[in-house]
């Protein structure tokens, strides 16, 4: 008597699945991506997609860790690379406008859209935080430029942050509404104008 496979397929490529999800996640969104989405863009059944991943939730994890390791990290390596704060923000904008728009995948940035819209509180919060740490890694940058002497002994590194990271979502959003790369590098621009 032979009996049928469960499972995961023996072919299974885990990061090509994380890739596909990624995609799904990106595209629609934490909460309106189903589980049935994500088992047809795999292409692997909901029991395989379960014994490989866990449950949506934990999938999700990964893709967000996989898209931070690929697409997210530009932020803090311009942070740490550049000389000023003002430097390394303009770099980071000019790159969210070329990463933001790369038809090689789902326009803006997914840890910012995959929120949008999400009932779940931990998914939500999850995000936020992975959104709030680099509003942290601004500030401190900018506080260390008020310390040494880069930027006046007034600025508000907090507020500055802020407003850098309001753009920063802000260009997200105006990608997947349509944005083209030039547009979103004028965005860039006007907003550096502000900075002191």
């Amino acid at each position: 008597m032979v009996t049928g496979q469960r499972g995961r397929p023996r072919s299974f490529d885990r990061d090509a699945a994380l890739d596909k999800a990624m995609t799904a996640f990106w595209e629609r969104g934490y909460e309106a991506t189903s589980i049935s989405d994500l088992t047809s863009s795999i292409g692997v059944s909901a029991p395989s997609l379960y014994a490989a991943f866990g449950d949506k939730r934990k999938l999700f994890d990964e893709v967000v860790a996989v898209y931070g390791s690929r697409y997210g990290d530009f932020a803090g390596v311009a942070l740490a690379q550049e000389p000023t704060a003002r430097a390394a923000v303009e770099r980071i904008l000019r790159e969210a406008a070329r990463i933001y728009t790369d038809p090689a995948h789902p326009p803006g940035c997914m840890v910012i859209s995959a929120a949008t819209n999400t009932t779940s509180e931990e998914v939500a919060q999850a995000l936020r935080t992975r959104r709030n740490a680099g509003l942290e890694l601004f500030e401190r940058r900018i506080r260390a430029d008020v310390a040494a002497g880069a930027l006046p002994a007034d600025t508000d590194a907090r507020a500055l942050a802020r407003y850098a990271g309001a753009v920063l979502q802000g260009m997200s959003q105006q990608s997947r509404d349509g944005a083209t790369r030039e547009e979103l590098e004028a965005v860039a621009e006007r907003a550096l104008l502000a900075w002191p």
